[in-house]
Parts: C-alpha cells; sequence; structure tokens
C-alpha cells in the first residue's frame, strides 16, 4: 500500500509540459529564424564573426505567462556547454523565474543547468491561486529549447508583456550580464523591472567596438531610446575614430530619439595595475571628447551620463576586478537609474 501511495504522488507531480513559443517572448529585439536568438545574423553579413556568434546567445530574453500551478518547471537546452572562469553556471546557461507580488516582481526560483539540455522543478509548494510569472533565459550560451512545466490539471496561459515602449541597450560584457549570479540581475532587466521600460539587451561580451556594419545594425532597429555603453570594449582610437558615425547612423534613422551614452565604469584592478587605469582614463576623456565634439556640431538629444560613485568605495564591487558582482550592479544602478528616468521622462516616455 505504502509502494502504492508512493506511485501516485509520484505521478500527481509530474509536470505538464508547452513550449514556451506558445507564451510570451518579452525582450525581443528583432524577428529571427532561431525564435531565441537577439537578431538575425543572416540579414547583417558584414558584422564580425564575434558579433554574430553573441547575437545567437539569448541574454534579455525572457517568457512571460501567468498560471494558477503550485509548482513551476522547466526543460530547456543550450548550446554544447562551455566553462567559464567568472560566472555561474546559472547565469551562463540556467534560467531564473520571478513572481509578481503586491504589484513588484520577486525572485521565485532559478532552474539550474545539468549538461546541455535540463529538467528542473524552480518553484514548488505556492499557495493557490493565478500568478504572474517571468522567466530569464540564458545571458550567455545559445538557447535551442525551451518547455514551461506545471501541474496537471492547471492553467498555463500567454502573459501580456508587462513593458512597455524600446529602450535599445548596445554594450560590452558587463551590460551582457558579466558577472551577476543570475540572468535577472543582469543590469537591463533590473532596469526593466523598475521602470516598467523594455530595455532590450545587445550586450556583445568583448566585442562592442562600434564596428560599421555593427552601427548600421542598430540603426536598423526599431527604438524609442538608444544607451550606448560601448566605452569599455573600445580602445581611445577606435573611441574617436567610430563614435560619430555611431551616433550621426542612429540620428539619421531616429531623428528625435535620446541617445545615452555611458562611460567606463571603474576597473577596480586599475587602482594598481597602473596600464589598466590609465587605459580606462584614456577611455572616458575620449568619449567626453567625441560627444562634446558631436554636441557642438549640432547633434540633439544626446547625453553623457556619469558614474561619479563608480563601484563604491570598499573596492567590493566586482568578481574580477572588471565585471560587477550583484552589488556591483546594484551600486551602478543606483546611479544610473535616477539619470536615466530623468532624461526619459523628457521625450514622454512614462517610467513607474
Amino acid at each position: 500500500m505504502l509502494f502504492a501511495a508512493t506511485v501516485t504522488f509520484s505521478h500527481a507531480q509530474t509536470p505538464v509540459y508547452t513550449s514556451a513559443t506558445e507564451l510570451t517572448l518579452v525582450g525581443k529585439i528583432q524577428a529571427t529564424q532561431q525564435v531565441y536568438h537577439r537578431i538575425d545574423t543572416t540579414d547583417y553579413p558584414d558584422m564580425p564573426p564575434a558579433v554574430k556568434r553573441l547575437l545567437t546567445n539569448s541574454a534579455g530574453l525572457a517568457i512571460a505567462f501567468k498560471t494558477n500551478s503550485t509548482t513551476v518547471s522547466a526543460k530547456w537546452c543550450t548550446s554544447p556547454r562551455t566553462a567559464s572562469a567568472n560566472m555561474t553556471a546559472i547565469v551562463y546557461e540556467g534560467l531564473d523565474l520571478y513572481i509578481k507580488k503586491d504589484g513588484r516582481w520577486q525572485f521565485a526560483g532559478v532552474g539550474m543547468p545539468n549538461g546541455d539540455c535540463s529538467e528542473y522543478t524552480l518553484v514548488r509548494n505556492m499557495g493557490e491561486g493565478e500568478k504572474e510569472c517571468l522567466l530569464y533565459l540564458p545571458l550567455y550560451d545559445e538557447t535551442t529549447s525551451l518547455e514551461i512545466g506545471v501541474a496537471e490539471g492547471a492553467t498555463l496561459q500567454p502573459l501580456p508583456d508587462p513593458f512597455r515602449k524600446r529602450i535599445l541597450m548596445y554594450g560590452s560584457s558587463i551590460l551582457q550580464g558579466a558577472s551577476a549570479s543570475r540572468p535577472g540581475i543582469a543590469y537591463p532587466a533590473r532596469l526593466s523591472r523598475d521602470t516598467g521600460l523594455n530595455f532590450l539587451n545587445l550586450g556583445l561580451s568583448g566585442s562592442a567596438k562600434m564596428e560599421k556594419p555593427v552601427a548600421d545594425m542598430i540603426a536598423s532597429i526599431s527604438a524609442d531610446a538608444f544607451v550606448l555603453d560601448c566605452v569599455p570594449n573600445s580602445s581611445p582610437q577606435e573611441i574617436k575614430e567610430r563614435t560619430a558615425y555611431l551616433v550621426n547612423t542612429i540620428r539619421q534613422h531616429h531623428p528625435k530619439a535620446p541617445i545615452l551614452v555611458i562611460p567606463s565604469t571603474v576597473r577596480e584592478h586599475g587602482a594598481f595595475d597602473q596600464v589598466v587605469g590609465a587605459r580606462v582614463k584614456a577611455q572616458n576623456e575620449q568619449i567626453e571628447e567625441e560627444v562634446n565634439k558631436l554636441l557642438r556640431s549640432g547633434v540633439k538629444d544626446l547625453y553623457l551620463l556619469s558614474y561619479r560613485q563608480q563601484l563604491g568605495t570598499d573596492h567590493e564591487g566586482t568578481v574580477d576586478g572588471t565585471h560587477p558582482n550583484d552589488l556591483g550592479f546594484d551600486r551602478m544602478l543606483q546611479q544610473l537609474r535616477p539619470q536615466f528616468k530623468a532624461i526619459l521622462r523628457k521625450y514622454n516616455i512614462k517610467v513607474d
């Protein structure tokens, strides 16, 4: 009798899975043949190979759905696994679930990867009633398939996109999400939950260098505002040679959209490595000079943001001296969020 009861209980807990393609995909930049790619690179053949590869990563994408299930599970597959020395497996190729509680998105659970294909229950033993859910996809791997599992007999329906407008963010590994502990802590994702706006993640780890084909691709994207966080990857010479083309090309295609430029945040190991410290200083001096040139030339609606406090005075805000940890991302946002809100409100972009 005990064996029979155990089998019955186990069977009752088996999730019923639905393809995530039947739900709402949030954070999508452009339509693609492979649903969890950010850009269809066949449309832009001249882009550097590293950029094309990174655009297959599912950074910034999330699935929005509602369910009355007391559990939420997932099955997903990613491209062949590549180890990362400075990121968790969860942020690299795992999942991150948020559920709305008292009107705010709240962390609910993670999907821990186990090889190229994984199955995991993200949250269990929840109360009855409908929940609004937001499931973030891996930041640094290609997601090839995803299914959402709920309890047998429970409902599972698409949730309308919880975010409005389109704020395109182009930048480095820090923008893509290194080295947050979970996908939902990447700072574009946090900005979306904080403001109610769709901050689209076009982070290109190590490869945000403002190349002409990339600038042309960025300018072709429909967006209400553009954020350029590409200084960390660009040399002072590249900043000098390429900033004007990127900004002017965006402006030609989007005459009224605000363009927000973010300088490089501190490299903590630059406090001792004089070469690193001098490079960051030169990068930021060069981007300030280029933005001022563009403003003097008559470019409108262009803003240079600032990190007055950098990542704090205790120097504990990074994983490896370069990439913020969760504490570092929080300190970044404490400075960036008010600047974003103040600027976007000028353009009637409503912020929560």
